[in-house]
């Protein structure tokens, strides 16, 4: 079956044709956790780590893997990368605070964002993070000046905007020249900041940074975005005698979320940065930099499985059938906001042979609240469980109460046992933070 490939590496259809992930039968979970429920696979996060850091270090050994939290993060979820020995990129003061939760290593947390606040440059310094990624001329002098307060030291990257275009969605896409992250290479900002950080007695600058956006299902764009930042970081060893001793390529590594659109084996990205790398440090006559990569949604996007129980269904003939469930936008917001797409497998009847294509729609009161549209799916009917892959990166920390709808519970699923890491919320927990 080629969805069941979209879900975690353990799927598979057990005698019953039920659908199981990580040992466990999900129509099993579901009744004991209910729904909306995401499902976490431990067994795909611990590999797809491993990957990347086999992938990059047998082909430049100095390479540092670390996790972009956006894509989800929580203390179960920090526990495993640490164990897993990853670095881990935040970007704001709450996921690094979930990290310090953990007694994550804080030398290996690197801090971004576009406008971080005092209060998060202060949390980041009075713990010790070990970089700061500065995305702008103000971050500079204001951590510069938190610094010196504080009579410390902070190890800093500097964000490079390059005017790569990766070619994936607008909303996603972060290394064009008209974007709102970074120092651009094109107006002589990125040169300022080299030469101002390089200035700042509390600030040491390290080496640079760049990421292109998200979903990218090309090698070309980081080619030649490695290409502009290293031949710009000779320009800057020559004016200043800056010294490159860590190079970000950032992460967008794509992940297939439907059947017919494949993304390139983690190994094609691997060999085509790591080549660039090596041949334009030799022809540049550059030390070999130590290498960061930062991959969020390649690490547990496949690890997710979102499980929804059928309610409503209403068929206009001739024009579609709509399949209603009990969440949608308000846990995953995807599909309505960037027209992402997925597959989806009726959970209690996986073996059964797929029919006419239907939509599914979520609760909320919003047209566009659909989560897959004309997928084709087992002769559905109320109470059934359906199954959306692919749902490990965005959809959580991207959710909301919208509708006043509680948030959906997390499991983790390994070897055959299930432990809730993240409880359903409550009706009492949408009002308890009111005040009247």
């Amino acid at each position: 079956m080629p969805k069941l490939s979209l879900f975690p590496l353990t799927a598979e259809v057990n005698h019953q044709g039920h659908l199981c992930v990580g040992g466990c039968d999900v129509v099993d979970l579901v009744q004991e956790y209910e729904t909306p429920l995401y499902l976490l696979d431990e067994f795909t996060i611990r590999r797809k780590c491993r990957e990347f850091k086999a992938e990059f270090s047998k082909r430049y050994p100095d390479t540092l893997v670390s996790y972009a939290s956006k894509a989800f993060l929580n203390r179960a979820l920090a526990l495993i990368l640490n164990q897993e020995d990853l670095g881990l990129d935040v970007v704001s003061g709450g996921e690094l605070s979930i990290a310090h939760s953990v007694e994550f290593p804080l030398a290996k947390i690197h801090l971004h964002g576009n406008n971080k606040t005092p209060e998060e440059l202060k949390l980041a310094l009075d713990w010790g993070i070990g970089r700061v990624v500065v995305d702008n001329l103000y971050e500079l002098e204001l951590l510069s000046r938190l610094a010196t307060e504080r009579k410390t030291s902070q190890d800093i990257l500097l964000r490079i905007t390059p005017g790569v275009d990766p070619h994936t969605h607008q909303y996603i896409t972060t290394g064009t020249l008209d974007s709102k992250f970074g120092f651009p290479l094109a107006t002589g900002q990125a040169e300022q900041a080299v030469k101002q950080a390089m200035s700042a007695a509390n600030l040491n600058l390290l080496g640079l940074h760049f990421h292109l956006g998200s979903l990218i299902f090309e090698t070309e764009p980081y080619e030649l975005a490695i290409e502009l930042v290293l031949r710009f970081a000779r320009e800057m060893k020559e004016k200043f005698d800056f010294q490159l001793s860590e190079l970000s390529v950032g992460g967008g590594f794509a992940v297939q979320y439907t059947v017919e659109h494949e993304a390139l084996p983690l190994a094609d990205y691997a060999k085509a940065i790591t080549d660039k790398l090596n041949s334009l440090i030799s022809l540049l006559e550059l030390a070999h930099p130590r290498l960061l990569i930062e991959p969020g949604r390649a690490i547990v996007g496949q690890a997710g499985v979102a499980l929804y129980t059928v309610g409503a269904m209403k068929e206009i003939p001739g024009v579609r059938k709509y399949v209603c469930v009990d969440g949608g936008m308000s846990d995953n917001i995807r599909p309505a906001l960037y027209g992402a797409r997925y597959e989806a497998l009726v959970a209690n009847k996986a073996s059964g042979a797929e029919e006419n294509p239907v939509t599914i729609a979520g609760k909320l009161c919003e047209s566009g609240d659909l989560l897959a549209t004309d997928v084709n799916l087992a002769p559905v009917c109320p109470g059934d469980i359906i199954a959306m892959p692919v749902c490990g990166a965005y959809s959580i920390p991207m959710s909301s109460n919208y509708n006043a709808l509680p948030r959906p519970a997390i499991v983790m699923i390994d070897n055959g046992k299930a432990r809730l890491t993240r409880r359903r919320e409550s009706y009492q927990d949408l009002i308890r933070l009111d005040v009247i």
